[in-house]
């Protein structure tokens, strides 16, 4: 059985949330997600919280990455494979030309190569939506696909 781990979620007012985590080696581990999608890694100082001890700022991409690392444990298996499979958080703005519109219109998949995998709504997850699956402002869509493919659904979803 593994040991319980102990974690705590503080907001941090016009900067985003901290996710601390205490482990069972003793560093204490913090994850700062920034309001503009940066994450800060940080090791602090158990009998100090606010004593940093060091820090690794990460772009959402790579997060991504670290966290598939984590997770996948056979990730190092998968170093051979000559195309890269990213995946992606794509919000549906007011400005979005597709806001109202369905996922069918976009024709996303045969323009870009990428898939819209699930899209995220408030508090619910729709996966593998239909091609009649209708966007609404404040919608995140999950994308799938090559860093090309995934940027260029980016590209159709936030409109110019």
């Amino acid at each position: 059985m593994e040991p319980s781990i102990h974690t705590r979620k503080t907001s941090l007012p016009g900067v985003g949330t901290r996710y601390d985590l205490e482990t069972g080696a003793g560093p204490h581990l913090s994850v700062v997600v920034h309001q503009d999608g940066r994450r800060i890694l940080a090791f602090h100082d158990p009998e100090d919280d606010d004593s940093c001890k060091d820090a690794a700022t990460l772009t959402p991409h790579e997060a991504t990455v670290l966290a598939n690392l984590l997770t996948d444990p056979v990730a190092h298996l998968h170093q051979h494979v000559e195309i890269d499979l990213v995946t992606e958080h794509i919000e549906v703005t007011k400005r979005s030309p597709y806001a109202g519109r369905t996922l069918g219109s976009t024709q996303a998949r045969t323009r870009t190569g990428a898939s819209v995998v699930a899209v995220l709504r408030r508090t619910a997850a729709v996966p593998s939506p239909t091609p009649d699956f209708r966007f609404a402002i404040g919608d995140t869509l999950v994308v799938v696909g090559t860093r090309e493919g995934v940027d260029a659904v980016a590209e159709l979803i936030i409109g110019g």
